[in-house]
């Protein structure tokens, strides 16, 4: 799911065993759980060059700590045990901080507090499949590694339709750009005479699925590689509606002191890692490809 200027998603890893045997989707772990991890080491060595760009005092710890929202799959989610972090934003940052000659330590976090907890040194980064906005670029720096756009699921079978969804009930992550999507949507419904959309609100994007799966709400709108993996866990009991709209950026958080330094060092990374075929490689395994870039950016123009 897009996640808007303050994004998303009971644990995944087992969320998606439960799903696999009562049918129940899920699409992540509880937010604000404390799980940390590493996921299986990938191609990626350090680069000496890249690496002198990293700044003293965190190359002098030799890691970076994370705060990611770890109920987002298939981008951070919990693995079985509960505990490990794992995904495709964590497989790609693992690679881009062994390029920098680092350890990414995973924590979970809500994801509204992520970006402050940048701003506040609690976290080195923030990596949690973070929109690129306008907003969130006058508080930290960003620099672009995938695009994704919203994209609607109901039940199978429901013949909802995301342009006329008046009088519906839409479940979506608190504090996401999908959030504000269908205010807006349910405003219009209102301003032309119709009923509105009840719009139901979760801390969780797996909670948001569980409640379309439930009957509890008629669809649900999340980012695009949430959705379709949320369609996939729940074997057939969800189906995509409509077609993926508004693109954007994903963007890594980092503190906006840092867009001539720490920045420019995993741009590096990840240039370097879409030229080795490593970048490539990581979103396969998560068959989210189409989403792939070829030009990351600091603060790039949207």
């Amino acid at each position: 799911m897009f996640r808007t200027p303050s994004g998303r998603r009971a644990i995944l890893g087992l969320a998606v065993a439960v799903a696999l045997t009562t049918s129940v989707a899920a699409c992540g772990s509880e937010s604000g759980s404390t799980g940390s991890g590493t996921t299986p080491t990938t191609s990626a060595s350090a680069d000496t060059s890249l690496a002198e760009k990293v700044p003293a005092d965190i190359k002098a710890a030799g890691k970076l700590v994370i705060g990611t929202d770890s109920t987002y799959a298939p981008s951070e989610f919990l693995d079985a045990d509960g505990k490990t972090v794992i995904g495709f934003d964590v497989d790609l940052f693992n690679a881009v901080a062994q390029k920098l000659g680092l350890t990414a330590e995973w924590q979970s976090a809500k994801f509204d507090s992520i970006i402050p907890g940048v701003n506040s040194k609690k976290y080195g980064a923030g990596v949690s499949s973070f929109t690129i906005n306008k907003d969130r670029l006058k508080e930290v720096t960003m620099v672009s590694y995938f695009s994704a756009g919203t994209q609607w699921a109901a039940k199978a079978g429901a013949t909802i339709d995301p342009d006329n969804a008046c009088g519906k009930k839409i479940a979506v992550q608190t504090s996401t750009v999908q959030a504000d999507d269908i205010a807006a949507r349910s405003k219009k419904c209102t301003d032309g005479g119709k009923a509105k959309i009840t719009v139901d609100q979760y801390q969780a994007q797996s909670d948001a699925t569980n409640a379309v799966v439930t009957g509890k709400d008629d669809a649900m709108l999340a980012d695009s590689p949430v959705c379709a993996y949320a369609v996939k866990q729940t074997n057939g009991q969800l189906a995509l509606l409509g077609s993926i709209y508004d693109s954007a950026p994903y963007g890594y958080v980092l503190p906006k002191d840092q867009a001539d330094t720490m920045a420019v060092a995993v741009q590096g990374a990840l240039k370097a890692l879409i030229a080795d075929g490593t970048y490539k490689t990581i979103l396969a395994k998560w068959g989210v490809d189409a989403g792939g870039i070829t030009d990351p950016a600091v603060n790039p123009t949207v």
